[in-house]
């Protein structure tokens, strides 16, 4: 057993939080691995929390999978917003300057909503962040369109506690299509319900903008992700209502949509490992390019309370310079970082060796 020092850093701060990190050698078929183990107290430190942490002792159900259930509600809407979409690039040519970029912005500002919000923030409290910036971070989700931010962290904990299991809402064990999109089709597996009532979501109905975004979820949706960016082109800059509605809007939303979704599909099946050989995310920079820097997958997986994602600052990482430019300026703080020591110690030890080649 090799035991290290876990240094979680913050760059506001002076101060340490000192921990241990033990390995552990597993078994698992004919295959014997190394698994790191971690206190699960020093993880979770002062984010309140630690169910985003892999739990090794879940074991899928042994008999048959239990039977696809359509949601031909979800599968209909879904099929007529990629439709919408398709319509909306063959308008793009006769779109004012002006319309493009404020899709872009309103793509960046919805993005924000989930990397900096229910991903960093909410679901890991990778930092802390002031009431007006909780209350941007709120807005900019609800314009996002990808489920409250109660339900978003509740299935992203499990997804991270229950990796690649049953248990996990979006497992990329079950195929590219169903790790991409295909799990909003279907109803969810009976484990992913079941751990999902079973997480300590309290820090989450804790925090008083949460639920009131929660509570007037529906109508925030309209206002935000529709009705707003669809206006100010048209009132502001006199841009034909079908374009204003089918760039910044629809067009929008779904590039925004698949930039999440690529980070459950494509970051856990495409890239290398040089933190953790032994479980499936990888680490993808093109993923981070169009998810503002959630393609570091790997490194996420192996370290969820990074407050970066990854260990190249801000490098394909749109979000990390969002949240420092946050700290800068007084509206977020206490941001959390693993030491370079502990980092290249994790990738002598369990990474695939890619790191070496650069």
């Amino acid at each position: 057993i090799h035991c290290y020092l876990f240094k979680e850093l913050s760059s506001t701060s002076s101060t340490t939080a000192v921990g241990t990190v033990t390995s552990r050698v597993t078994r698992n078929g004919n295959a014997i691995t190394e698994k790191d183990l971690l206190n699960h107290e020093d993880l979770a430190g002062d984010r309140g929390m630690i169910d985003d942490i892999f739990d090794e002792t879940y074991r899928e159900k042994e008999g048959p999978k239990p039977p696809l259930r359509y949601v031909w509600r979800n599968i209909i809407l879904m099929s007529l917003l990629h439709l919408g979409a398709i319509f909306a690039l063959t308008l793009i040519p006769s779109a004012k300057i002006q319309t493009l970029a404020w899709a872009v912005l309103c793509f960046v500002v919805s993005a924000l909503g989930i990397t900096a919000g229910s991903h960093r923030l909410w679901s890991h409290r990778s930092y802390k962040a002031t009431l007006p910036l909780r209350i941007f971070l709120t807005i900019a989700n609800s314009m996002a369109f990808q489920n409250d931010i109660y339900e978003w962290v509740r299935d992203h904990r499990v997804h991270h506690k229950f990796s690649e299991t049953d248990a996990d809402p979006h497992n990329a064990m079950r195929g590219f299509f169903f790790s991409h999109i295909g799990w909003l089709l279907v109803r969810k597996h009976p484990d992913v319900i079941e751990k999902g009532q079973k997480l300590d979501l309290s820090d989450i109905k804790a925090d008083k903008v949460v639920m009131f975004q929660r509570r007037y979820y529906k109508p925030s949706v309209v206002l935000l992700c529709f009705t707003l960016p669809a206006v100010v082109p048209w009132y502001f800059w006199d841009e034909s209502i079908v374009i204003s509605f089918f760039i910044p809007a629809i067009l929008r939303y779904t590039v925004g949509l698949n930039a999440t979704w690529l980070v459950n599909s494509a970051a856990h099946m495409f890239g290398n490992r040089p933190y953790d050989q032994n479980i499936n995310p990888r680490e993808n920079p093109l993923v981070s390019l169009g998810a503002l820097g959630e393609g570091f997958h790997n490194y996420h997986h192996t370290f969820p309370y990074d407050y970066s994602t990854s260990e190249f600052g801000w490098r394909f990482n749109l979000t990390t310079a969002f949240i420092d430019l946050m700290c800068l300026l007084g509206l977020a703080s206490d941001r959390k970082k693993v030491s370079k020591e502990v980092i290249l110690a994790r990738k002598m030890r369990t990474g695939d060796g890619s790191h070496k080649s650069g």
